[in-house]
């Protein structure tokens, strides 16, 4: 017997939940679809989103015929099996291939679709779970619509796991007996993924309790087909990256709460090394001489969290997490260096001051190298104006930003450098 995910996947656009930014009134996939002149695309997103559903919608709604491959098992021949059919069925009619994981196609296999979809000869609707932009032939690339699907919130999932159950009681003629907040729970527990909940669900009727005609569902059922998946991903894949990304942006914007929420997302997933690396380093892209110890107890605290290990490593990496989201900002320091280093790859001053050279061999002086380098130390405040920089540069790289302890030293050098 199919499962109910096939049994009851939607036809119809309107069936489909979540992915209202392309599919909603007036979103750029619903137009396309009602204009019936479909280009080639490729659906970038997780599993579980409607990527395979919309796909065959859109055959069903332009009558074309719908052909399937999947790259991880379809090869060369398969792909010049689908290419010959535009020769040997109504040109009128015409085929869409939909293309399952397109990322697991060889370059020279993706190649192989370039002449058919360029002449319109086969419409391509590609999908993949990662980043086209990573993982497809550009040549490919350039010549597809590309939209991104994202993972499916529970309420909307609770949505649809409803009207599935509507539909399975009228064709088997049974009752469903719920406990409050199960669907919506499955919806949690399937971390975004409408197949994966489908598949909970299913789980759930064949486990539970059949008495009058009724199948009684139960929370306390639950962790019985399911463990939390909410938060798990992949920790190789995009996802991981966004996290990360996600992570440091909101600890740069001084959001404590989303910043501890983004660490718990990796914590769960098992990762203990990405984000001490991430938070190292925000110690000094974002915080840097605005509190400039901020790093001396990060450091403390990552060191904390790699002798505790997981799950106690998870209260030092927290209280650095917090530390840093709450901290005065400052970018001065990653600012000054790309700066520099930007001057450097240019070429700008390439000639280094004489008297900064090094002095310390016999025949230096012949050179000029060292002489007249005045010594800091021999003056008052030990500070004597001379310059340091090449003499090709006219910048400046560091810019004092406006926190308390810069603007503390700021002033102090400004009153020295006066006298």
């Amino acid at each position: 017997m199919k499962p109910l995910a096939d049994l009851y996947r939607p036809t119809k656009l309107e069936e489909v939940v979540g992915q209202k930014h392309l599919i909603g009134e007036n979103k750029p996939l619903k137009k396309i679809i009602d204009s019936k002149r479909i280009p080639n695309m490729i659906f970038y997103g997780p599993s579980g989103t409607g990527k395979t559903t919309i796909a065959r919608i859109i055959a069903n709604s332009i009558n074309k015929r719908f052909f399937s491959l999947n790259g991880t098992t379809s090869g060369t021949k398969d792909i010049k099996e689908i290419i010959s059919l535009p020769k040997e069925i109504d040109k009128d009619e015409g085929v869409i291939l939909y293309l399952d994981e397109i990322q697991y196609l060889s370059k020279k296999q993706q190649q192989s679709l370039l002449e058919c979809i360029e002449d319109g000869e086969i419409t391509l609707i590609a999908s993949t779970t990662e980043n086209p932009y990573f993982y497809i032939y550009g040549a490919i690339l350039s010549r597809c619509l590309v939209f991104e699907f994202h993972k499916v919130p529970a309420y909307e999932i609770e949505k649809h796991l409803e009207n599935t159950l509507k539909k399975y009681s009228v064709k088997e003629n049974v009752k469903f007996d719920i406990e409050k907040n199960l669907l919506y729970t499955l919806g949690l527990r399937s971390g975004g993924d409408v197949r994966k909940a489908m598949n909970f669900l299913d789980a759930l009727i064949l486990t539970s309790s059949f008495m009058n005609n009724t199948y009684k569902l139960e929370m306390s059922s639950v962790d019985a087909i399911s463990s939390f998946q909410g938060s798990r991903y992949d920790k190789d894949g995009d996802e991981h990256y966004d996290i990360l990304s996600a992570f440091q942006k909101s600890i740069r914007g001084s959001d404590p709460d989303a910043s501890i929420f983004y660490l718990a997302k990796l914590l769960t997933s098992g990762d203990i090394l990405s984000p001490i690396r991430r938070l190292l380093v925000i110690a000094s892209e974002d915080i840097g001489l605005a509190y400039p110890t901020a790093i001396s107890i990060v450091k403390a605290c990552c060191d904390s969290a790699l002798q505790l290990g997981l799950p106690e490593a998870r209260i030092p990496l927290a209280e650095a997490t917090i530390f840093l989201a709450t901290c005065p900002k400052s970018n001065s320091a990653i600012n000054a260096i790309d700066k520099a280093m930007d001057d450097v790859l240019k070429g700008v001053g390439v000639n280094i001051p004489d008297y900064l050279k090094d002095s310390h061999y016999q025949g230096s002086g012949k050179l000029q190298h060292g002489i007249g380098y005045k010594y800091p130390h021999n003056y008052k405040n030990h500070y004597i104006e001379q310059r340091y920089l090449p003499f090709d540069i006219r910048t400046n790289y560091y810019i004092y930003q406006d926190n308390k302890v810069e603007t503390v030293t700021k002033k102090f050098w400004e009153d020295i450098k006066k006298k």
